[in-house]
Order: structure tokens, then C-alpha cells, then sequence
């Protein structure tokens, strides 16, 4: 049974002025549909990255977040983070 689903990070819900960080839009991997996010709606997402100093004998951390809705009509989902993602992680899968 796999546990987890691999995204990417597209960016922050914008509009043409305005940026929203707390909100991203996450491309998830075998998602296509709108009705395909419908699984993943409310469940927990993490952003895993690699930080140079060690904390608890380990170098990598966690930002966690949730799916909160769909995006559209092609698979794409918007979520909320407990920290806002940085802009350094668009794009990354």
C-alpha cells in the first residue's frame, strides 16, 4: 500500500495584483480530474527539505499543510500552510 503521493508546487493563489502565501496550488502526481481530488481533500501534506545545521540528530524538516479544494478542472489542488511555503520550493516535487 503506498502512503503518500508525490505534487508539485506550483505557486501562491494569486490573482493579477495580489499574492496569497498561505495558500499554494500542489500539481499531484496521477491526479488529472477535478473529481480525482476528491480523495485528497483534508488530508495532511508536508513539504520535506534539507536545512544545514542538525536538529533531533537530523538535517531534513517539515512544513505541514492541508488540501483544502479543488483548483480548476485539471487536478489541481489548493492548500493551506501552518507556515507559509518559500518561494524557493515552486516547482519542486
Amino acid at each position: 500500500t503506498r502512503l503518500y503521493a508525490r505534487g508539485v508546487i506550483l505557486g501562491y493563489k494569486r490573482s493579477k495584483s495580489n499574492s496569497y502565501a498561505t495558500t499554494t496550488l500542489i500539481k499531484i502526481e496521477g491526479v488529472r480530474t477535478k473529481e480525482d481530488t476528491k480523495f485528497y481533500l483534508g488530508k495532511r501534506i508536508a513539504y520535506v527539505y534539507k536545512a544545514k545545521t542538525e536538529i533531533k540528530n537530523s538535517k531534513y524538516r517539515v512544513m505541514w499543510g492541508k488540501v483544502r479544494r479543488a483548483h480548476g478542472n485539471s487536478g489541481v489542488v489548493r492548500t493551506v500552510w501552518k507556515k507559509n511555503i518559500p518561494p524557493k520550493a515552486f516547482g519542486a516535487q
